[in-house]
């Protein structure tokens, strides 16, 4: 089995098990504890902290540990905005930041767009800035597509602005420090090969802020509760030994994705890579497949021995498309993210290629897609209303792309569609197909979507 989720949770690292087989025997006691098991399991927290502050880029003191990221994360919305309450309460956010993130943020929040490959312009980001604005945030890269963010231009900026920006590290931190001036950061370990249940919050000295919850006298009073000793011990351990490989696993890595970015429209008809391909973390790739049912597709990748994850609305999760994929205006249907870990080869990358074609057209013959471009001369009459109301992606497209051939050069086809993913991919399969997309007319009941035939 071929694990392509690291994106996800990465398997535990072998430091990580034998840090926490260790801190289990040693580190059990009350760390604020005068005895000697509680002054044994105080080094060890301290040790821990003073590891992972030197990997996140910040004083011991300002890092505290947290029971997981999105803890993490809503302590510090939650913090900075209690900090700076007679400024405002309002908070700033790219449109894709992590689900918690915007969660935290609550739904007043301000979102800045990004362009198509998911990257914010810092100078919209920092335009966004009032004088009432209590927190900025900005992810360090995206969790679905691998995008980097200018943080460090941000940062800067939201300085200049005198407001504090909160980075979601999550998902580079293995990779590196965040470059620039930031106020906040957040991670998880989980997502470097750490265990579950161990997040971490820095906050800047000079960084107003308050904890928005009852407090005790633990983690400087910001992360209330007994800490997993055994867990942080071995989340730091593992932070150091993948920030050691780091150097070497991301030049083998980033070669092996430039691979998959290059083959896969190759060898797949109809697909879209997103994501932007030079400015982006060097193990995470995706990209989205036209006239496929992402949740059949997960499954059939399953069943060849390939665990992969997806952002596409056509999963059991949900039935609206991923809101990052919806902020950059890409294709939602068919969708794949593949995340690969530190033992990832290229004989599995060669064994995952050589698998995908047969898989989507599989996939597609199920669904009654089509095989080629409709085209060749009308055979109905202009203005023809296709309704798909009721019909979830990809059915939608798979429907327009049966009759676009029957409709004159010139002339329109209106797709009715309740299903949310049609907004994305109707105008991303025009694109891909070179037809004209005319606009969305709001219905009673869903939308009615124009495309106009060009070709």
């Amino acid at each position: 089995m071929s694990y392509f989720d690291v994106a996800s949770s990465a398997p535990l690292h072998p430091v990580a098990r034998q840090a926490l087989l260790a801190a289990l025997d040693e580190g059990w006691a009350d760390p604020a504890r005068l005895h000697r098991e509680g002054r044994r399991a105080r080094l060890l927290l301290d040790a821990a902290r003073e590891t992972a502050a030197d990997a996140v880029g910040c004083r011991p003191d300002e890092l505290v540990f947290t029971s997981s990221g999105t803890r993490a994360v809503h302590l510090g919305v939650r913090g900075a905005r209690a900090g700076r309450r007679r400024i405002g309460g309002r908070v700033v956010v790219s449109a894709v930041e992590h689900s918690s993130v915007l969660y935290a943020a609550g739904e007043d929040a301000a979102e800045v767009p990004v362009d198509r490959t998911g990257r914010v312009d810092p100078e919209v980001f920092a335009a966004a800035l009032t004088g009432d604005t209590a927190l900025a945030c900005l992810q360090s890269a995206n969790h679905e597509v691998g995008t980097e963010q200018p943080v460090a231009e941000a940062a800067e900026l939201c300085r200049a602005a005198g407001v504090p920006l909160l980075v979601d590290a999550a998902q580079s931190l293995a990779w590196g420090p965040v470059d620039g001036d930031w106020s906040l950061l957040t991670a998880s370990a989980h997502k470097w090969g750490g265990p579950a249940g161990v997040g971490l919050l820095a906050v800047r000295k000079g960084v107003r802020f308050a904890p928005g919850e009852p407090a005790d006298e633990r983690e400087s009073g910001r992360s209330p509760g007994f800490e997993n000793i055994p867990a942080i011990v071995a989340a730091a351990a593992s932070l150091r030994a993948v920030r050691a490989e780091a150097a070497g696993g991301a030049a083998r890595l980033r070669a092996l994705v430039d691979l998959i970015r290059t083959r896969v429209p190759e060898l797949v008809p109809d697909v879209e890579v997103v994501g932007d391909p030079v400015r982006r973390l060097p193990h995470l790739v995706t990209f989205s497949c036209l006239y496929v049912d992402g949740e059949a597709l997960l499954h059939a990748l399953d069943r060849e021995g390939f665990s992969v994850s997806s952002g596409s609305s056509c999963t059991s999760g949900t039935l609206t498309p991923s809101h990052v994929l919806r902020a950059m205006g890409v294709l939602s249907e068919g969708n794949v993210r593949i995340s690969l870990g530190a033992g990832a080869s290229g004989d599995e990358v060669e064994r995952f290629l050589a698998v995908l074609p047969g898989v989507v057209a599989s996939v597609r013959e199920r669904l009654g897609a089509p095989t080629a471009p409709a085209a060749g001369p009308a055979a109905r009459t202009a203005g023809l209303v296709l309704d798909t109301l009721g019909k979830r992606c990809p059915i939608p497209v798979i429907e327009l792309a049966k009759v676009i051939g029957d409709v004159p050069v010139g002339e329109t086809v209106t797709v009715l569609s309740d299903d949310e993913a049609a907004r994305l991919d109707i105008p991303a399969w025009c694109g891909m197909r070179g037809q004209g997309y005319a606009g969305e007319e709001k219905r009673e009941r869903g939308s009615a979507y124009v495309v106009r035939r060009l070709i």
